[in-house]
């Protein structure tokens, strides 16, 4: 039981160091905080941690037949995560900024939920940085373990969605309609560099191939 506790503890760990370094997901849920909530924030927080959770347990199970199958189709994959995250950062980047709502709005959380997924999904950096990260920390581990670092992982995710999409919420008030258009080009900026460097990725396995 106190191995398994460990295992758990360690994936809650590896979960908050893949969710805190501030990124675009990270900005996007502080402006959705901001403008509409922070249950709308928390939903797309969560889809994050649910897509950290996929791609753990991909490389905590070691499932080749999948990883195989992303590394046959990077050039694929990066496209469309490029082209998706490229998309995404336009809208954001050139979005009116709304005030903070008075009151918070939780409306569609669903389609918060899905779009913080997708978003994840469609990043490369997320796909290598999570597996790299979880195969050097599930070596050896019993099925039962792997799931056990996977389920820490996705409590570890939620957790700072939580922390982060809270704090912001605290001082919701005091931000003000130039704050939040900052918020939307920080945004927009990093996913665009996002979506740069992946299709960047394919041209140049391109030239080089």
């Amino acid at each position: 039981m106190l191995a398994e506790i460990g295992v758990f503890l360690r994936g809650i760990i590896l979960g908050i160091a893949i969710a805190a370094p501030v990124g675009p997901i990270g900005l996007l849920c502080i402006r959705r905080t901001l403008e509409r909530g922070i249950a709308v924030g928390i939903a797309t927080g969560m889809g994050a941690a649910i897509a950290d959770a996929l791609f753990s347990a991909i490389a905590a199970f070691g499932v080749n037949a999948i990883l195989e199958l992303v590394i046959g189709h990077e050039g694929e994959l990066r496209i469309v995560g490029g082209l998706f995250l490229l998309g995404v950062a336009l809208h954001s980047f050139l979005r009116e900024p709304r005030p903070p709502a008075q009151e918070p709005e939780a409306r569609n959380l669903l389609a918060a939920t899905g779009s913080g997924l997708a978003l994840t999904m469609g990043n490369p950096v997320t796909i290598l940085g999570i597996t790299a990260l979880v195969v050097g920390f599930s070596g050896g581990l019993e099925t039962y373990q792997a799931v056990t670092l996977v389920a820490g992982i996705f409590v570890g995710s939620g957790i700072w969605w939580f922390i982060l999409c809270g704090g912001v919420s605290l001082v919701r008030h005091r931000m003000t309609r130039r704050s939040v258009l900052w918020i939307n080009r920080g945004t927009g900026i990093m996913l665009g560099a996002l979506g740069i460097w992946a299709l960047g990725g394919v041209g140049w396995n391109w030239l080089v191939g």
